[in-house]
């Protein structure tokens, strides 16, 4: 490579680092500041490469190990888990796009465009995508995993997308021995691949980790990668496809998290240098000129791809909420969109004005997607008024069976494993509950185990069906944000009394819930903070009694925190302005210095700040105790105090422990 292409690649690149570090200020992701660095480092603005076949060879590389990267995702296992809404949902979200869009272009007199035009719309961004769930917590929920699926199917179809083209092009004629050839060609490279996965790949993978050297091992991934992806190029197939095969072959490995790792890296590289190429193609000048139509075409593509994806989500038994807000998250174009519409120019498919045409409404999707995902929720929220409004919801009167006169019981909001392990709880204690799940195959398993029902708990009348006037303690056990501070607003208007206990994967979600009404937050991060240094200490051999009340105060002191920041910023309501109080169960344990004394003797209220309000022994509940009340090993007491302490009430009671 001479110095003039490295100098060039070299200001590309620098140039990207403070596009995106701007990007990164207005929370933009760091894909679509490489699709902007290309277009102001292209032709048609800054013009900053003179050699554009080097930095295509360099993109292609990206494409062929993400391919790789893809395949190895692809185990068994993970098929088979997203098995119903993978082919489901995927097969119906592209089968819809591909029959609208064969439709119109057979109105127009040209079918295999039509065609070509709906693989180009069906594909969306599996990169944009699943990196802004990740930054968002919310890859694991309804949402998420729908999505995820439909973007699986949709890579597994990228391969014989790719396949179609030449069809539709009528570069290849399929005859009788064209097609016999063309098959057999497939079935001894299938043969051989099968051949080399069950018979050489584990014994060459083993013999390259013995050596224990970690470039050999990455050289032979990639002699791997691209020794297929030129392979299958060979036969007249698709580049990435050789390299898909390859991922797909090393994910069943033993030695496959190896690969991913080493692997990574590389693939980032190359396929920043693929979105920025994108970047490089669009003609600004053309973009100028029909800024207006294209403007105008931009809201009816995401309309259009979202409206013919819902069904895809609808089908699986999903609310069209949640259809709505899927249906948005995947509404942009894909990056393997521009690989198949490079295809279909060079194959006389798409000319170059509808090229740049497409390119720049590709690219503004992609630029508008973080937006898309953020306003989502919103979005479906006020649909599904305005659906309601319509008189299409059903009547709160018909849900009211599910309440069956549930009376002081918990509502626990999905039935994943939290929720699971609150049944068993709920179980040991004989307490009254109810459980509330979005997935429908959830819900259709245990019907006939669990007092479990299907809906949205952000809606008020799904809440209400399930008694929240009557219960004594909701638990909020998903992870969707969003979703978390919906269901503590509503649960909180419909029942001020209400105990809300909510998960949450962040601490800085905490105010918020506890501003909309929550009582008690579960932050995912602040728990593994604890336990994390809990195990170190334990590793240290610190007594037990140590961590517990080190463990104690953290939470006592995010409490406080949390408390005052509330009352700082200036809440007039009556709960901001009186101390935070609370009551708790602490069973008093033999050895405790207040066993065998009476409250008088204790001076509980006055040494600990506790007041005792009530004492359960043998099942009988003893209120408001007098002074000369003799404390017995066992009892239950519940003492009433400030939320801080309540914490380290049980410290304070039994020292000991």
């Amino acid at each position: 490579m001479s110095t003039a292409i490295l100098s060039q690649v070299l200001i590309i690149f620098l140039l990207a680092v403070l596009v995106n570090i701007v990007c990164s200020r207005f929370k933009v992701p760091v894909t679509v500041g490489f699709l902007l660095t290309g277009v102001l480092a292209g032709p048609s603005l800054l013009g900053l490469v003179g050699d554009m076949e080097v930095i295509s060879s360099a993109a292609d590389l990206g494409v062929a190990m993400l391919m790789f990267t893809i395949g190895m995702e692809l185990s068994g296992e993970v098929l088979d888990r997203l098995k119903r809404p993978v082919f489901l949902g995927g097969s119906l979200q592209i089968g819809l796009i591909l029959c609208v869009a064969a439709v119109v272009g057979l109105l127009r007199g040209h079918l295999a465009q039509g065609i070509f035009w709906g693989c180009l719309i069906a594909l969306s961004s599996s990169a944009i995508v699943l990196h802004i769930f990740q930054q968002k917590g919310i890859t694991a929920t309804p949402v998420g995993r729908l999505s995820l699926a439909i973007l699986v199917f949709q890579d597994i179809l990228v391969a014989p997308m790719m396949l179609l083209v030449p069809l539709l092009a009528g570069t290849i004629h399929l005859t009788f021995v064209s097609a016999g050839i063309a098959i057999a060609k497939v079935l001894v490279f299938g043969a051989a691949l099968y051949a080399f996965a069950r018979w050489i790949l584990d014994r060459l993978m083993t013999a390259v980790v013995k050596t224990r050297s970690s470039e050999l091992l990455l050289l032979t991934i990639l002699c791997l990668c691209l020794g297929f992806a030129t392979i299958t190029s060979a036969l007249g197939m698709s580049f990435s496809l050789g390299a898909f095969l390859a991922g797909l072959m090393l994910a069943r490995s033993r030695y496959s998290m190896s690969v991913v790792a080493d692997i990574l890296p590389y693939r980032d590289v190359f396929l920043s240098i693929f979105f920025i190429s994108v970047g490089m193609m669009l003609d600004v000048g053309f973009t100028i000129r029909n800024i207006l139509l294209i403007l105008a075409f931009v809201p009816l593509y995401i309309i259009g791809k979202s409206m013919l994806t819902m069904p895809a989500v609808l089908v699986q038994g999903y609310p069209l909420q949640t259809a709505i807000r899927t249906s948005l998250c995947l509404a942009q174009t894909g990056e393997f969109s521009f690989v198949l519409v490079s295809a279909g120019v060079a194959s006389g498919l798409m000319g170059n004005e509808a090229h740049q045409f497409f390119l720049a409404v590709s690219i503004i999707t992609m630029i508008l997607t973080p937006a898309l995902i953020s306003c989502a929720p919103a979005t479906a929220r006020k649909i599904c008024s305005l659906v309601q409004k319509k008189g299409r919801e059903l009547p709160a009167e018909e849900e009211q069976h599910k309440d069956d006169g549930l009376r002081d019981h918990c509502i626990i909001i999905g039935f994943g494993f939290t929720g699971q392990q609150l049944v068993k709880a709920a179980k040991h204690y004989k307490l009254a509950y109810t459980i509330l799940e979005m997935n429908p195959e959830t819900v259709k398993r245990y019907s006939d185990k669990e007092p479990i029902a299907y809906g949205d708990a952000v809606q008020p009348s799904i809440l209400q069906s399930l008694g929240i006037a009557n219960a004594r303690v909701i638990a909020i056990a998903i992870s969707d944000p969003m979703a978390v501070r919906g269901i503590v607003a509503n649960a909180h208007k419909l029942n001020p009394d209400l105990t809300i206990i909510a998960r949450t994967r962040f601490v800085g979600e905490i105010r918020h819930l506890y501003a909309l009404g929550a009582s008690k937050i579960i932050a995912e991060e602040f728990e593994a903070g604890v336990e994390m240094f809990s195990q170190v200490l334990a590793a240290y051999l610190v007594p037990v009694q140590d961590i517990d009340k080190m463990a104690a105060k953290l939470r006592q002191e995010e409490s406080m925190s949390v408390r005052h920041a509330n009352v700082g910023a200036g809440m007039q309501s009556l709960d901001a302005k009186l101390p935070d109080m609370g009551v708790c169960a602490v069973r008093l344990e033999e050895g405790s210095p207040f066993v065998n004394h009476t409250l008088l003797e204790g001076n509980i209220r006055k040494t600990l700040g506790l007041t005792i309000v009530a004492v359960s022994r043998n099942n009988e509940l003893i209120q408001a105790p007098d002074a000369s009340f003799m404390l017995l090993s066992d009892d239950i007491v519940y003492v009433f105090t400030t939320k801080d302490k309540i914490y380290t009430a049980k410290q304070l009671l039994n020292p000991h422990k």
